[in-house]
């Protein structure tokens, strides 16, 4: 695969970079100093050096909470860095642990990127860069990292092809805002982007789903059945989940990415397709059960979404992000206290950005109610993995796309007893999932059969097929379609509405 032409030679040692990730002034977030691509020595302090945006003049850090004294920033041939504090009174924290004397940073521990806290109100990022910094913006993939730079080249790279994407990367990482970026950046704009989970198609059923059925296929079937691909045709069909896929449906999808063809169930004849297929999965699909012949034609162009954990420095600008445009959070920045902001930057986010935006948004809704702020206070403890990559002896994924997949072992959250999970839980891990099972399941530590049987008893939560045909339509009215809003708004599940709403023949804009 073409590497991007902002990418660093393979074999150049990385450059040392920081980016301011909190700031007194808002506008500074985001702004970077690229350092020593060897050994070298550069020094922090009020008035230097000069961090910049892409196209921007460069400012020093400037707020009289940094002291007029360097903190010296000392790298050597083992790409060790070792800081010296400044004779000063500015306290210096490291990775949110107050210092007052020097630290040495080996190479892996800048890897994961290391958060400098300086005089109680500014927090840098000290971190390597593989890619020069430049502007590429793309809506929703924000971030100042190379490898935000890297997949942001990529998509553009990859948008004006008619070539198979595999989307790569965790639960939360963007891997959906990806694909409707590729979607929106292609010739195929104008016409239907279809997504679907994999994991929510009844197996049985899948085939039809996909491929649709002639009348009287099947059981039910008592009209002719246009599917998924008929319904993406000219566009964009988006299949998440794609490790989730029934065996029995991987050759026939197989036969569409070899030939253009499919044939709908129970039809005399073969219909060809006309939708780009973009797919993504956090699953290893190398070498398993999964249909390694299909795989390879799914890995055309393969984009690697990176964990959150593994560029740290954009913790900063998603944070500022959400705080200024989401309506919900109201613009509240002045009332996280910066303990709470620095817990943020420093946190693992085994949720990545998903599991962020839904732990501010509480968080902002706490503070705005007068209470005091922890993060632990806003992460369910016992259901997500409480060791850091460090801890545990895993290394990190530098996560440039385009490279080979890794085969990470998942820290999957204990099972849990169905007696001991109340209403309230319910309905916040829906709430937090976006109103997708497999999401909430996980969050429960459930399998998605138990989930089910506790959104039938649930009191609050409604089937699909029990709402009223006029209440759904207004619904999607008001939401222009957005079937995760509607979702919401009608406490039903998101993949039950979305085939509830395609047998009901009504219009939408996404699943």
């Amino acid at each position: 695969m073409t590497t991007p032409m902002s990418a660093l030679e393979s074999d150049q040692s990385p450059l040392l970079g920081l980016t301011i990730l909190w700031h007194p002034e808002p506008e500074r977030i985001g702004q970077q100093f690229i350092g020593p691509g060897g050994e070298g020595v550069l020094e922090l302090n009020r008035f230097s050096p000069l961090f910049r945006a892409p196209g921007k003049d460069g400012l020093a850090l400037g707020h009289r909470c940094i002291a007029r004294t360097p903190l010296r920033i000392c790298r050597d041939g083992g790409d060790g860095v070792a800081i010296t504090l400044p004779d000063s009174r500015m306290a210096v924290e490291v990775n949110g642990k107050s210092v007052t004397d020097a630290a040495y940073l080996p190479r892996a521990q800048i890897e994961r990127g290391v958060v400098l806290g300086l005089g109680g109100l500014v927090l840098v990022c000290l971190h390597w860069i593989r890619c020069l910094p430049k502007s590429n913006d793309l809506p929703g993939l924000l971030g100042v990292s190379s490898a935000m730079i890297i997949v942001r080249d990529l998509i553009r790279q990859v948008a004006h092809t008619s070539l198979p994407v595999l989307l790569l990367g965790e639960t939360g990482s963007g891997k959906d805002v990806a694909a409707r970026a590729i979607h929106g950046l292609s010739k195929r704009a104008g016409h239907p982007f279809v997504a679907v989970n994999m994991a929510t198609l009844n197996e049985s059923l899948a085939a039809a789903d996909l491929f649709g059925a002639a009348k009287g296929a099947y059981t039910g079937a008592h009209a002719q059945r246009p599917g998924l691909f008929a319904e993406a045709e000219g566009g964009t069909l988006f299949l998440d989940e794609i490790g989730d896929m029934p065996g029995l449906i991987q050759p026939m999808l197989l036969r569409v990415l070899e030939s253009g063809e499919y044939r709908p169930l129970g039809a005399s004849r073969n219909q060809q397709s006309g939708a780009r297929l973009i797919t993504a999965t956090d699953r290893a699909l190398e070498g398993g059960a999964f249909n390694q012949a299909l795989l390879r034609r799914l890995e055309a162009f393969v984009i690697r979404l990176p964990a959150l954990r593994d560029r740290r420095e954009d913790i900063g600008v998603l944070l500022l992000h959400f705080l200024q445009t989401r309506p919900d959070l109201s613009n509240q920045a002045i009332a996280l206290p910066m303990t709470f902001i620095s817990d943020i930057c420093n946190h693992d986010w085994p949720g990545n950005v998903r599991q962020l935006a839904h732990v501010l948004r509480r968080a902002t809704m706490a503070a705005s109610a007068g209470e005091a702020l922890t993060l632990a206070s806003f992460i369910r403890m016992q259901n997500l993995p409480q060791t850091s990559a460090s801890e545990a002896g895993i290394a990190p994924v530098i996560g440039l796309a385009g490279a080979p997949a890794s085969h990470q072992t998942a820290v999957k959250p204990p099972r849990k007893k169905l007696s001991g999970l109340t209403p309230h839980d319910i309905m916040s891990a829906m709430e937090d999932n976006a109103w997708q099972i497999r999401g909430a399941a996980q969050q429960l530590g459930i399998s998605r059969p138990s989930l089910y049987k506790l959104l039938a008893a649930h009191p609050a939560i409604r089937p699909a097929a029990s709402i009223p045909l006029e209440e759904i339509r207004r619904v999607l009215q008001e939401h222009a379609g957005d079937l995760s809003r509607c979702a919401a708004s009608l406490k039903t599940p998101s993949e039950a509405l979305r085939r509830h709403v395609l047998g009901l023949g009504l219009e939408h804009s996404d699943s």
